[in-house]
């Protein structure tokens, strides 16, 4: 009864939010920390009056401690300060100090940090796979083995993700996220070029094919047809579809088909140059907001910023409004519609000298209390798809109803029946609302926006 509770009240809360905007910093309310002061009754000698013993001293409050915490984007991940929040309301020795390294090159930025002889980071957030291995190498994380195995984690409840990020038998990271990888693309580019758009079912010949039949060259009015922030977005992920492969492998041959078709991408102008790209420092949204890329490789958070920034008007419509998503392109042998995520991992620094006090911070944002505290309302979570699993059912019934306006009614209705999707045998910590592609789940959340209407009109 609770999880279908907090089901109907995070759904409550997404309608709410979508409503009001996307991105709002959500304050969690954390349980007090436990009352400190100890009592204790001396013990009086009757027998010998002179060698009373002395009332014992109260026990000595925790020592405080700072943990400095590598993060990106804080800015616009209103998470992270949630969480710090929440960690020191419940621990109030501990200060937790965020320094934002930014999202460009972080791994980079953080490999030369953590290298440095007077690096002073206790935890540190691993954004990407490549770059864990690269510190796990320099010998720059602590195993977590120990910890573990002392606090008695049932890794199972990784569901499989942390096996993607064991090294040599061990763990340095904590999993955090996941991001699901899409491939965003323009329908007006693709109208222009008279083209079919991208399907869930295409090969990465057919992908090829179709980035280079909507490229224009034109000058002055040049599109590319796809187009890759980073080589991970790229060759990397595109590397490890097949099931086969992993990157900590420390075999590489299977990147080669992908290097080469993306290298042949580039030499066409189908895309930009990644050496361009780093000189002028484009970022990706500004990229496709452009109005000249026709696909771009993206993670699922870019399902929000689209929406949001569109409807308010930063994004011109006229250039961006129009797009869709479909999976990966699929790897030979590899089932059509599959696709992938990226891992997001939080670990201790090796020179650390608070080891104990980082290992708990990371043990806390990466089990269920972290969980917790993470509902933003932001795509970033599968739980937490908000504008994706509400917009489309909620204004559907709206406008079959032919509704004026839309009511609070119907907003609770969208909540109650898009929590009802999940039976209560199904679940778990992290479903309690349905995924972003649930077949059907814009329809149902549709008739009872509609039915709310008609019965409150």
């Amino acid at each position: 009864m609770k999880r279908k509770l907090l089901s109907t009240l995070l759904a409550m809360t997404m309608v709410i939010g979508m409503l009001a905007g996307c991105g709002a910093k959500t304050e969690e309310a954390a349980a007090p920390a436990a009352d400190a002061k100890t009592e204790t009754v001396a013990e009086e000698k009757t027998e010998a009056p002179a060698e009373t013993k002395e009332e014992a001293p109260a026990e000595a409050a925790a020592e405080p401690v700072t943990l400095k915490w590598a993060i990106w984007d804080k800015d616009t991940t209103p998470y992270w300060v949630a969480l710090q929040e929440a960690y020191q309301a419940a621990n109030p020795n501990v200060t937790i100090e965020m320094v934002d390294l930014g999202s460009a090159d972080y791994m980079t930025v953080l490999a030369t940090e953590l290298s440095g002889s007077g690096s002073e980071f206790d935890v540190v957030t691993i954004k990407d796979v490549p770059g864990y291995a690269t510190l796990v190498s320099k010998n720059t994380l602590e195993p977590l083995d120990s910890y573990i195995a002392e606090a008695g984690i049932d890794l199972s409840q990784y569901g499989g993700v942390d096996a993607q990020v064991t090294v040599n038998g061990s763990l340095y990271e904590l999993p955090f996220r996941n991001d699901f990888w899409v491939v965003f693309y323009n329908k007006d580019l693709f109208d222009a070029a008279g083209v079919a758009y991208p399907t869930n079912d295409m090969t990465f010949e057919q992908y090829d094919e179709l980035a280079r039949q909507v490229a224009d060259p034109t000058f002055g009015a040049q599109v590319y047809g796809t187009h890759y922030h980073t080589w991970r977005s790229a060759v990397q992920l595109f590397g490890v579809l097949d099931g086969k492969n992993n990157i900590l492998s420390g075999q590489y041959d299977f990147f080669k088909p992908y290097y080469e078709m993306v290298l042949g991408q580039e030499a066409d102008g189908v895309c930009r140059k990644y050496t361009d790209l780093k000189t002028e420092g484009l970022h990706y949204s500004a990229a496709f907001s452009g109005g000249d890329v026709a696909m771009m490789n993206q993670g699922s958070w870019f399902i929000s910023t689209l929406m949001t920034n569109i409807a308010s008007g930063e994004y011109d419509a006229s250039l961006c409004g129009n797009w869709g998503m479909v999976k990966y392109p699929h790897a030979e042998g590899v089932e059509a519609g599959s696709t992938l995520g990226t891992i997001t991992g939080l670990a201790v620094t090796s020179a650390t000298a608070d080891k104990d006090a980082a290992w708990d911070f990371v043990n806390w944002a990466s089990g269920e209390a972290g969980a917790a505290v993470i509902g933003t309302g932001r795509s970033d979570y599968p739980n937490q798809i908000n504008n994706v699993l509400i917009f489309p059912g909620l204004f559907k019934g709206a406008l079959a109803a032919r509704a004026k306006r839309i009511t609070e009614e119907m907003k609770t209705a969208a909540a109650f029946a898009l929590a009802g999707i999940i039976k209560d045998e199904e679940m778990t910590a992290d479903y309690i609302i349905p995924s972003a592609f649930y077949p059907g789940a814009a329809d149902i959340v549709a008739a009872a926006v509609e039915k709310a209407w008609k019965d409150n009109k």
